[in-house]
Parts: structure tokens; C-alpha cells; sequence
């Protein structure tokens, strides 16, 4: 299992505080750029949707929106949002084929230790349709560490996490990087790659 359980406790414990910093997604390009590039109609999967602000954007666009995370408090929020289903579960529980058009994995495959990233991402491809969109975000760096409130962290540099994204088949093309404070309140740098399936 992948998941760990100290972590999912302090999301479980701050999930409204995690609500509250995630309320305003309006602006967030990364976000906008994923949802404009769906066909009509798309099946997308939000991993790790968290309380599912990502998840009601993609489904007020009229996406069709599979939303799963390990934390039940954060599985009833994003369950609230109108299209959205949303179901518990761990990325280890990631299975089928060719199903979806678009996968948002913001932020949360760094909660994965490293030595799971490979088959996490192989089961991700094999869920894409080919030619899907998958969008992934991680804190840079390297190791892996608890932040102040004790979050397990994997950090992965650009190279590497390109290296792992085309060993899992995917074409990595365009990345952004940024440095933001989190819900822990410290500042950490990071970068999202878009792929192709």
C-alpha cells in the first residue's frame, strides 16, 4: 500500500482548512489549460481531488468527472460538487484501460513513496485513452522529508520526474515551475508537466 497513514490522518483532521486554502481556483492556468484541451464531453479522472475544487470546475465545464481520493472527509466534499462522482480509494486501486481523455494528478503522486511512482504512472497510462492529457505536479527537490505538520513528501527534480513519465510511456512536453506556501505555511518550489498518452 502506498498510502500513508499519518498523512491521510492530517488531511482528514485540516480538510476544511485545506477547503478553505483551495477555494479560489479561478485563476489557476494550469487548471484552465487542462479543461480547454478535453474533447466535448470528456471523462476525466481528478487523483487525489483533495475537496474537490479542481474536480467541480472541470464538471461546471460539462467534463465528466471521476474524482478519488484516500481521505473520506475529502471524498464528501468533492461529492458535493454538481458532475463530479467522487469515490475513496488509494492509487494503488488505479485499474482499467483506455478510459480516460484527461487525468489531473495535481499535487497529490508526491504523497507516493519513489519506489511505487513507477507503477503508479503505469497504471495511469493505461488508464489515459491514447492521445489523453495528463497533468502532474510535485514539490522539487530531492529525498524524501515530513513537512511541520507531517506530511510525507516525495521530491523529484525535473529530470527525474521526465525520465519517469517517458518510462512510463507518456510524452512529456510543456512544464511550468513556481514556489508557493502551502497549508503548512512553508514555502516550496515545484513544477507540473503536461504529457500526452
Amino acid at each position: 500500500m502506498s498510502a500513508d497513514d499519518k498523512t491521510l490522518a492530517i488531511y482528514g483532521a485540516q480538510a476544511q482548512a485545506y477547503a478553505d486554502l483551495t477555494d479560489d481556483l479561478e485563476g489557476d492556468k494550469h487548471l484552465v489549460k487542462f479543461i480547454a484541451a478535453m474533447p466535448d464531453g470528456a471523462r476525466v479522472l481528478d487523483l487525489g481531488c483533495g475537496p474537490g475544487r479542481a474536480a467541480g470546475q472541470m464538471g461546471a465545464a460539462g467534463l465528466d468527472v471521476d474524482a478519488m481520493d484516500a481521505v473520506p472527509e475529502m471524498v464528501t466534499m468533492a461529492a458535493a460538487h454538481p458532475g463530479v462522482t467522487a469515490w475513496q480509494g488509494t492509487f494503488d486501486d488505479i485499474t482499467g484501460d483506455t478510459i480516460y481523455d484527461g487525468i489531473w494528478a495535481n499535487f497529490s503522486l508526491l504523497h507516493a513513496p519513489r519506489a511505487a511512482m513507477p507503477r503508479h504512472l503505469a497504471a495511469l497510462r493505461h488508464a489515459l485513452k491514447p492521445g489523453g492529457l495528463f497533468h502532474i505536479g510535485v514539490k522539487t527537490g530531492t529525498g524524501e522529508a515530513r513537512d511541520n505538520l507531517g506530511r510525507l513528501y516525495t521530491y523529484y527534480t525535473e529530470a527525474e520526474l521526465r525520465g519517469l513519465l517517458t518510462a512510463a510511456e507518456f510524452t512529456p512536453q510543456g512544464s511550468w515551475t513556481g514556489r508557493d506556501t502551502g497549508l503548512s505555511g512553508e514555502p516550496a518550489d515545484w513544477i507540473v508537466i503536461h504529457s500526452h498518452g
